[in-house]
């Protein structure tokens, strides 16, 4: 079956197996013209895509030659990883060799020779390529020229041995396709050489005794390194023989078919049993070699086909090149041949111009030439199944663009006793690379959060000014003074008004100067004395109402008389009411271009605006909007405007509407629109909506600070049928962030539950805390703040066992600064004794505070956090304590004494007061040190345990400052403590509050106290295979680590991990870390260690670091190990 046609007479060359897409490269053919006698010559590259179910087949490149070429191969010296590339070789009439690039002629065309020989004294008839070494090249030649040629050093090629003699034409070389030593020759006369270039001479000699074989054509058999075949061009011998060099003495079989000379035979590499050939008497026959039978003959037109090939990558397709300056690709597998042709009448129609070539202006008729009826001709397959296709072989797709397929395994030579093993092939099929390619730029957008970065290159990319000004607006969304800046690509903008107001001012007093002399003359003279007129006139009645206080009167008589800018500035005095009555009535009788709009502006009223306007002034209107509109009714009001837009149902309208829905936020109105006005069917225009879509889908999150759920049945529609494609390119978790959640739709579901099968059991159970629609949340930018002191710290109040993701901005108290007393710094925002404060928790996770006094009463006094500056004192030296345990970071307190609170309840932090700015806390990771204050009252740093709640100390009584001679030693901390009388009641039950002090103090005492017995949270269960995964692994690597440093490493990381699992406990980790955590899971599992390592750093680049510091590097730590003891 004819699948695609090009104009051209040309030797062909299919480019290599392991290149995609196919390509066709033709070289104009030596001693032959075309229809229309051109006598130059070109290298062309057409690519063969059978999406396009015309004839033709698209030029890549062309290259302008100097000579013809009698052959031409395409080998895959030089190819890249990617499939590309490779080396052209052409054999001219001359006697040149040129190698060229055919990248660069697809490209460009400059500089595509890449080598070229002229060794040779008379055309190169024949070209063959070793397929085991693709950089050795056979030629051949007049006068038994015979040479090997190394691409890798072009300027010296070898010979195979000495010429033969008597000297000849070489008419085909062919390499062995077993060994790859063994280069077969032959001539016209019938004559072939068998040459091995390890001994550098022939090895055998075969020939015809009828002495009428006029050799056309040689292959050695694809499997059989012993069996070739010869082609006879002479009429009166018409066959091909199949020789074994076993038995060289006769033909092993003869072929006899033709009844004309052979000119071209091809042998399929993928199944030996398909034999090509085409000869003189215009047919082209395929033979099972095996029996000799002619198995398929191809439909061809009247033509001798001079040059036949099968295509190396697809076994099924085969091109012919015939004298009547054709290049034909056909197909064996069948198929019906529809009408292909163009008619007759269309082809003298084309020719023509449309319009009356006597200049009368008429359009011409259509020409009325007679053309025959084609019918449908069914085009019958091979007799027999190829062997590409022959059981038991099979091919099944399945979900996620997986093809798998399984075939025969080539059988050796040599029957062996152990069974062949069959192998099942699982292959990724990609079809949509560049929906894929812009899938992953906005994938890795969202994740990263560098929106304005992929707005700005959208931007550039643009291919149409409609599409520039979409991205234009989306972009404006993630900046400040969006207002403003949407004003300004309405075309508006208060800088370049001003500017053209001032030329304006300008001009008008230039063209308005007069002389000095009138100046003068014109001067208004000074009047001390003025008359009130009380006549009854308008100008005496106004006056008359105004001296008696009748400011309505007045106006009314200012209206009537219309004298409006007095009437407005007199309802001014007399109150709001009267000058809203003032303006309705001045309004209403205006009716010029502006009165509307002033209208507005004055009363407020932009639905009138909005609905009443021409549409050529969308523009202005949504400018009024943006720059008046109350937040409230913008969105609203845009949506209107959007929606006359729409109604209007063309492109350009659409594509404003867009830009309104834009301006207000409305994800669902801009998916209705851009889906009814542009086509969304296709992967492309998906994802340009889809594109859209997640930008402003981001920036109202970033202004809401949460997630926008996805109700519109369009858009879920929409994002359904986008994950169902990324799905079948494989793309399976990310068509899972973008499946609306919590949708009842049977469609989603469906396509839910097989995403989760598709990506395993750990994502499945990950599935049901972690489904997501969007990627990502954009991280909210901090609030602009005044400018706070040094001293401000972060934290946020919550009730205990609460966790609480990390605030969004810092919160800047603001409070008068009271000194603490001589000799210290200031606090800048210590609150007032009797304010109430929350209790204190750190945004980072904390290790839980051993609460080791029970039933205690907590104080609600609360003393911010505040770095205390060494300062020189008065008495006393620099002091400097360490805080117990390696992880509790000390908080320094300043401030007067508090007075404890009695309305807080025992065991639970105080609520915060209504109009208490919530501060942050820092943790400190060093010990507080410095000197301390030298009076007790002077409220000085007194280190506290971060866990503890705050505690405020009291002077303590003298009764209880026992001194002994067996005290533990004490810091100087403690001692200041102790000493100076800092604790704070008289009472045992007092020194129990005083938790951080007793440890310092007393730790022997501490030892002695019966430990609190702390209830444990269990691991979720979607989390619990973390846990188990990530232990095995560390078990795993003890068991085989040899290394003492190993071994201390690994036994740090169960303590590591430990972190881990009390933040899976408090569910305090955000989702996109918990997703990475599970991919590196499955990664482990599957001991793709070198794929975790990825994953783990793309978590750690886009997460808040301070969230996985304590476990993630061990984490790495521990798959390094794994990866190198290969556990």
């Amino acid at each position: 079956m004819r699948l695609k046609e090009i104009q051209r007479t040309a030797h062909q060359a299919w480019s290599p197996a392991a290149h995609h897409p196919i390509y066709l490269a033709l070289g104009t053919s030596a001693q032959q013209l075309d229809a229309s006698f051109n006598t130059t010559a070109a290298l062309e590259i057409f690519e063969v895509d059978f999406s396009d179910p015309s004839l033709e087949m698209q030029l890549k490149g062309s290259l302008p030659t100097t000579n013809r070429l009698h052959s031409i191969v395409w080998v895959d010296f030089g190819m890249g990883e990617d499939g590309a590339g490779g080396r052209l070789v052409g054999g001219s009439e001359n006697g040149t060799v040129t190698v060229y690039n055919p990248e660069v002629i697809m490209n460009s065309g400059a500089e595509a020779i890449v080598g070229q020989s002229d060794k040779h004294t008379g055309p190169i008839r024949a070209l063959d390529f070793n397929p085991f070494q693709s950089n050795l090249l056979a030629s051949g030649a007049n006068d038994s020229e015979i040479y090997i040629w190394d691409l890798n050093n072009f300027s010296s090629p070898m010979t195979p041995g000495a010429k033969a003699q008597p000297a000849e034409d070489i008419s085909v070389v062919s390499w062995n396709r077993q060994v790859q030593h063994i280069l077969a020759s032959a001539n016209p006369s019938g004559k072939a050489v068998v040459w091995d270039l390890r001994k550098n001479e022939p090895i055998i000699k075969i020939s015809d005794h009828s002495n009428r074989m006029h050799c056309s054509g040689m292959l050695w058999h694809p499997d059989v390194a012993t069996q070739l075949v010869l082609a006879s061009e002479d009429d009166r011998l018409p066959v091909i023989q199949m020789w074994d060099l076993r038995f060289a003495t006769s033909p092993l079989k003869v072929f006899e078919n033709h009844t004309r000379g052979i000119l071209s035979i091809s042998w399929s590499q993928a199944d030996p049993e398909l034999l090509l050939s085409s000869a003189k008497d215009n047919r082209i026959l395929c033979w099972n070699p095996n029996t000799g039978e002619v198995i398929y003959e191809l439909p061809t037109t009247n033509q001798w086909c001079f040059d036949i090939k099968w295509c190396p990558r697809n076994p099924a397709l085969l091109s012919a090149a015939s004298f009547d300056g054709r290049i034909t690709v056909y197909s064996v597998m069948g198929g019906s041949l529809k009408a292909q042709q163009q008619s007759t009448a269309d082809k003298i129609s084309s020719s023509f111009d449309a319009m009356d070539p006597f200049g009368t202006g008429q359009v011409l008729p259509p020409l009325q030439v007679p053309q025959p009826t084609v019918q449908d001709t069914i085009v019958p397959p091979l007799k027999k199944p190829p062997k590409w296709v022959r059981r038991p072989v099979g091919a099944s797709f399945a979900f996620g663009g997986k093809l798998i397929t399984f075939g025969n395994p080539k059988l050796p030579p040599v029957q062996s006793p152990q069974p062949v093993p069959r192998q099942v092939f699982v292959s990724q099929v990609t079809t949509e690379t560049e929906f894929l390619q812009r899938s992953r730029e906005l994938q890795a957008a969202l994740q990263s959060g560098s929106f304005n970065n992929y707005c700005q290159a959208k931007i550039q990319n643009a291919k149409s000014d409609a599409e520039q000004d979409i991205w234009k607006f989306l972009l404006v969304n993630f900046e400040d003074e969006a207002r403003i800046k949407f004003l300004r690509l309405l075309g508006f903008s208060k800088d370049e008004l001003e500017k053209k107001r001032s030329e304006e001012a300008t001009d008008a007093r230039t063209s308005g100067s007069v002389s000095p002399a009138d100046f003068f003359s014109e001067t208004p003279k000074e009047n001390s004395n003025f008359q009130i007129p009380v006549s009854s006139d308008t100008d005496g009645l106004i006056s008359q109402a105004l001296l008696v206080g009748n400011f309505e009167g007045a106006v009314d008589l200012c209206l009537n008389d219309g004298r409006y800018a007095e009437a407005i500035l007199l309802s001014v005095s007399g109150g709001e009411e009267l000058l809203k009555k003032t303006q309705q009535k001045y309004l209403s009788k205006q009716k010029n271009s502006i009165s509307m709009l002033i209208s507005s502006v004055v009363t407020q009223n932009w639905r009138d605006i909005v609905q009443s306007c021409e549409l050529d002034n969308w523009k202005e209107a949504l400018a009024a909007l943006l720059t008046y509109a109350h937040p409230e009714d913008f969105a609203r009001l845009c949506d209107t405007l959007g929606g006359r837009l729409e109604q209007e149902r063309t492109e350009k309208r659409c594509l404003q509407a867009c830009l309104c829905y834009i301006c207000s936020g409305n994800i669902e109105k801009l998916v209705e629109c851009w889906a009814s006005h542009r086509d969304s069917s296709s992967p492309l225009g998906l994802e340009d909506l889809v594109e859209k879509v997640m930008m402003l889908r981001k920036s109202i999150e970033r202004l809401r600070n949460s997630e926008v759920a996805v109700q519109s049945p369009i858009l879920a529609e929409k994002l359904t049928c986008y994950a169902g494609i990324l799905a079948a390119e494989g793309s399976l978790g990310t068509a899972m962030t973008y499946l609306p959640e919590n949708s009842d739709l049977p469609g989603i579901m469906m396509l839910r539950d097989r995403l989760f099968h598709a990506q395993g059991e750990a994502a499945a159970r990950q599935q049901t805390s972690n489904s997501r629609v969007s990627v990502s949340t954009a991280k909210p930018t901090p609030v602009a703040q005044t400018p706070a002191p040094k001293a401000q710290s972060q934290y946020q109040p919550s009730a205990p066992g609460q966790p609480q993701p990390p605030m969004p901005s810092v919160f800047t108290p603001s409070a008068a600064p009271i000194n603490t007393g001589p000799g210290l710094p200031p606090s800048s925002h210590v609150l007032p004794p009797s304010a109430t404060r929350p209790a204190m928790r750190p945004s980072y996770p904390q290790h839980p505070a051993p609460d080791l006094f029970n039933g205690l009463r907590p104080f609600s006094g609360f003393l911010p956090h505040q770095p205390f500056q060494p300062q020189p004192m008065p008495i006393g030296g620099p002091s400097a304590f360490s805080p117990p345990g390696p992880s509790m970071p000390a908080a320094n307190l300043s401030g007067p004494p508090l007075q404890p609170s009695s309305s807080t309840p025992g065991g639970l932090p105080p609520m915060p007061s209504p109009g208490v700015p919530p501060t942050s806390f820092m943790p400190s990771t060093s010990s507080a040190s410095g000197p301390m204050p030298p009076s007790p009252h002077t409220g000085g740093p007194v280190p506290m345990y971060p866990g503890a709640f705050p505690l405020v100390f009291l002077p303590l009584s003298p009764t209880i400052m026992l001194k002994s001679p067996l005290e533990p030693p004490r810091s100087p901390a403690c001692r200041l403590v102790c000493d100076k009388g800092l604790l704070c009641e008289s009472s045992i039950a007092t020194l129990q509050t005083c938790q951080h002090l007793l440890y310092l103090c007393f730790p022997q005492l501490l030892q002695q106290l019966p430990a609190e017995r702390v209830e444990q949270k269990e691991i979720p269960a979607e989390h619990m295979v973390l846990k188990s995964t990530f232990d095995s692994l560390v078990q795993r690597c003890q068991l085989a680590a040899r290394d003492p440093q190993t071994k201390r490493k690994l036994d740090d990381s169960a303590k590591r991990l430990g972190y881990l699992y009390d933040k899976l406990r408090e569910q305090s980790l955000s989702h996109n870390i918990l997703n990475g955590l599970h991919e590196i899971s499955r990664c482990v599992a599957s001991q793709n260690y070198q794929r975790g390592l990825e994953v783990h750093t793309q978590v750690v680049s886009s997460s808040n670091f301070s969230e996985i510091s304590a476990f993630m590097p061990i984490l790495k730590v521990v798959m390094t190990i794994a990866n190198k003891l290969g556990v």
